[in-house]
Order: structure tokens, then C-alpha cells, then sequence
């Protein structure tokens, strides 16, 4: 792969404009610019809004809000992943999502991703009317989920992380970790393929935060338009994580500003997916951005 940390050209980045994530029943087109995916965690417990979807009611109620407000895909998880985070039993988890996935099939048309990294989860969700599958183990997490992914047809999206969430931010090391994050996305990728997914279903993700040091992490953010280079979708989830709290001094302070900082800078990278809390205010800039390049 190659190790130019430079930013894409105009032509790359163009091209990747006709890219196609195939989900299970349709595709998402990024010709306009990247999609929003909209965050409903239906959890006690995650690092930014734990608690507050908790209830199955309230979480359909945000996600509808998230679709109004130009989600173009909303990502419904019941298990934290945040660091040193304790997991989830099977039941558990689909008793959080169930509900919710299946008011939102009835209740709007926007594509429903489930984060999870377990096959019975992601069976019932895509069976459901899920179309995509999130897993932020890169699908080698649970050894039944290729299967899922290929008898359902479901768009994918594989996730890269060194360890786990109980171990992942015990001293992250890289040599390289853009290049190395490239070649493991490359090598899943080919592998998935190998196992009978279709490539143009398959969405990757560097994973920002998921067992990255502070640094590892503003690399990624200035080289993300590399992975452009895999041929597939590019997903990154940087939203209110805790190295945007370091850079602004104040681990306190909202997010958000900060959040949108960067997925402005990911859209002038070419990025094709940016998954994020506060959606109306993204979908608002990348039009005001789109506005300025197409004028």
C-alpha cells in the first residue's frame, strides 16, 4: 500500500463520488456528497449519551427526529463500546434493539443500521427490515457473522480496533497506523470477499478511537482520503470521542463544534459515510460545503 500521507486529488476523490454501498434491498449514492448516519444508542451506559434512549419509546422518538432532520442512515446499537466497557448478553441486547428497529421499519423510510458484533443480533435486526450490519470488530468478532451477512444480503461495514473495548486503550501501539489500518482493511476486505459478500456491500471503517492513542487518532483524521484508495465506502465515527475534549482543552466542554470541525474536514477528504450525535447541524454544513465547491 502505498505510504504517501498526502490528501487525495480532485480525481480520486470525484471518483469515489460514484461509489455504491449495496444494502439488503437497496443502494446509498454519495454524488452529493457524504451521507449523514445518525446515532441512536439504546444503552445506560455509552460515553456520550447513555441513558437518554434508553427506553425503547424514547429512542424511535430520537431516531425519527434524527430521520427529519436529514439522517440518511440511522445506526441503532443496544451495547456500548466505549473503552474498558463490560459486554452485553445476547438477550439483553435484543431486547433493547428489537422494539425499537421494529417501530422505525414501519415509521420511515431511512435505512436502518444495526451496530452490533453478534450474529443473533444481527440476524433478528436485518430480519426485521435492517439493512446494513455494523460491526466494529470487523466482523471477526463472533464466528457466525459472515453468515449472516452473506445468507442476508445486508450491507456491511467492517471496523478496524486493536484489542477489545476492555483492553483497546491499554498502550495502542503502531508503527505506522495509517498504513497499518490500511492493510488490515485491505486484508478484510479480500477476506470477506473470500467468504461470498459481495464487495460493492461492504463498507469499511478505520475506527477512530477504538484503540488509537491521541495521536494515532489526529493522524487518521488528516489521512482518512487514503483509504479511499480500498475501493469501498468509507465510514468514520469521530463523533464527541475524547481526543476532540483534548484538543480543546477541556474535556468538559460540548462536543459538537468540535465534531462538526472534523466532519467537515473528512467531506473535503471524499469520505462517504460520517457518523455523528448531532445530525441537523452536519446535514446543514456539508450543504452549505457542497454549496461552495458545485458554485
Amino acid at each position: 500500500m502505498p505510504s504517501d500521507p498526502s490528501s487525495p486529488n480532485q480525481n480520486q476523490i470525484q471518483s469515489t463520488k460514484n461509489l455504491q454501498w449495496q444494502l439488503k434491498s437497496r443502494s446509498l449514492h454519495f454524488r452529493e456528497g457524504p451521507c449523514v448516519m445518525g446515532i441512536v444508542n439504546v444503552t445506560p451506559d455509552s460515553f456520550s449519551d447513555g441513558g437518554r434512549h434508553n427506553r425503547p419509546d424514547d429512542a424511535v422518538e430520537h431516531a425519527l427526529k434524527l430521520a427529519q432532520q436529514g439522517a440518511g442512515i440511522l445506526d441503532i446499537g443496544g451495547e456500548s463500546t466505549r473503552p474498558y466497557s463490560d459486554p452485553v448478553a445476547v438477550d439483553e441486547e435484543l431486547s433493547r434493539v428489537m422494539p425499537v428497529i421494529e417501530a422505525l421499519v414501519k415509521s420511515t423510510d431511512v435505512p436502518i443500521s444495526i451496530d452490533t458484533s453478534k450474529s443473533k443480533v444481527a440476524a433478528a435486526a436485518v430480519a426485521a427490515g435492517a439493512e446494513i450490519i455494523n460491526d466494529v470488530t470487523g466482523l471477526e468478532g463472533d464466528p457466525g457473522m459472515i453468515d449472516v451477512a452473506v445468507n442476508t444480503g445486508a450491507g456491511i461495514c467492517a471496523m478496524h480496533m486493536q484489542g477489545n473495548p476492555q483492553t483497546m486503550q491499554v498502550n495502542p501501539e503502531y508503527k505506522d497506523v495509517t498504513n497499518e489500518i490500511m492493510h488490515y482493511l485491505a486484508s478484510r476486505k479480500d477476506a470477506l470477499v473470500a467468504a461470498g459478500i459481495s464487495p460493492p456491500k461492504i463498507c469499511l471503517d478505520p475506527g477512530i478511537g477504538f484503540g488509537k492513542t491521541h495521536q494515532h487518532n489526529l493522524q487518521l483524521i488528516r489521512d482518512c482520503g487514503q483509504f479511499l484508495q480500498l475501493g469501498c465506502p468509507v465510514l468514520v465515527g469521530h463523533s464527541r470521542k475524547g481526543f476532540l475534549g483534548k484538543l480543546l482543552g477541556d474535556k468538559t466542554m460540548d462536543r459538537d463544534s468540535a465534531t462538526l470541525a472534523v466532519s467537515i474536514l473528512l467531506a473535503q477528504q471524499g469520505l462517504q459515510v460520517i457518523r455523528v450525535h448531532e445530525v441537523q447541524q452536519t446535514c446543514q454544513a456539508m450543504k452549505v460545503l457542497r454549496g461552495v465547491i458545485q458554485s
